[in-house]
């Protein structure tokens, strides 16, 4: 190497530095109605506060925390579980306090308590000051939010959220949500290179609920967002179950992350993962993804006066969380891509 490359190489390693990031992503957050009847107190408050203790290290310990929200939040209509969700406020607190900065509204759940629902979850998170994305309450609040960009440990980083459907009910005349549309996510990536972001994570609610494989749809899907438009980070939620997970290439595509929290009682709806993603700039001043891992989680239903609880699965004395993990770690074992296990508390 000569020198001259040698001392732009040095130079740009003092212009860029070497900075590093690391991104936790979680799956569905779901509030089912055994969920609101184990957190109802006797003066009619919701208190959540004890869900997300065992993992809230892992997730505060990132320097930026995305968590797909599947229910819409209110605090002046009826709270309900599926079909139709509606959760408190206090909710999105508790969500808040576990670490999450960023809450992803984009899903099939989103229209549940239709344009109200959704301005009013709007409303809960900006009176909190939390980031969101993936839908609006009008086109000019979405330019205004559009392209999203985040300074993260000097990286700057692009999200992007987008759902397949929002269970048949159709938006109002002002509301926006951000469906799957293939021009619309080509001009939205188009937009956040030129905002400057240097990776860009495109979160997409899609797949065929309970498959542990991805659909054909979301195979191509991810060529378009990956081959295509060169989108580094692929993440997927909705199937309700983990789904595999590659990294190649400095393309990460990981199809579902499952459920976060729900009270889903199948063997594989029972738990989900964790994403921890590690972005490094290079010497040259390029963003690469460095790493990449997983840590499975577990949800502990109620019990007594116990409520709701998330936990790793190996520290769960629940015959269940053992099902799932081994369930779990066969078909990453056997379809991953350079995504391992994560020990990590």
């Amino acid at each position: 190497m000569s020198a001259f490359v040698v001392g732009v190489i040095s130079l740009l390693s003092l212009l860029f530095g070497q900075d590093e990031a690391e991104i936790v992503f979680a799956g569905d957050a779901m509030m089912h109605q055994a969920q609101l009847d184990a957190a109802r107190q006797s003066d009619g408050t919701y208190d959540f506060s004890e869900y997300f203790e065992a993992v809230k290290p892992y997730i505060a310990g990132a320097d930026y925390a995305v968590v797909n929200l599947e229910t819409p939040v209110s605090s002046a209509q009826h709270f309900s579980g599926y079909p139709c969700f509606n959760a408190p406020e206090s909710y999105i607190d508790a969500l808040a306090d576990a670490g999450f900065d960023l809450f992803l509204t984009a899903n099939n759940h989103t229209l549940d308590r239709r344009d109200r629902g959704l301005l009013a979850t709007l409303s809960a998170l900006d009176s909190r000051r939390l980031d969101h994305i993936g839908t609006y309450g009008c086109t000019a609040e979405r330019d205004s939010v559009l392209p999203f960009v985040r300074d993260i440990s000097g990286i700057k980083v692009g999200f992007v959220n987008y759902t397949y459907g929002t269970n048949g009910i159709r938006p109002g005349a002002e509301v926006v949500v951000d469906y799957i549309d293939r021009d619309k996510i080509r001009a939205d990536v188009a937009a956040l290179r030129s905002s400057g972001a240097e990776i860009i994570a495109a979160c997409i609610h899609w797949g065929i609920e309970y498959q542990l494989l991805p659909h054909a749809s979301q195979e191509s899907l991810a060529r378009f967002l990956s081959d295509e438009l060169g989108v580094e980070l692929v993440i997927g939620g909705h199937p309700h179950v983990v789904q595999p997970m590659r990294l190649a290439d400095n393309r990460l595509v990981v199809y579902s992350l499952g459920n976060f929290i729900s009270n889903m009682r199948t063997r594989d709806t029972r738990g989900g993962a964790m994403l921890r993603v590690k972005l490094l700039r290079d010497e040259e001043g390029h963003v690469n993804i460095d790493r990449a891992e997983y840590r499975l989680v577990f949800t502990e239903p109620a019990s007594g006066n116990v409520n709701f609880r998330l936990v790793y699965p190996d520290d769960s004395s629940n015959p269940h969380a053992g099902a799932f993990a081994r369930a779990a770690r066969e078909l990453f074992s056997r379809h991953n891509t350079k995504v391992a296990e994560s020990r990590r508390h």
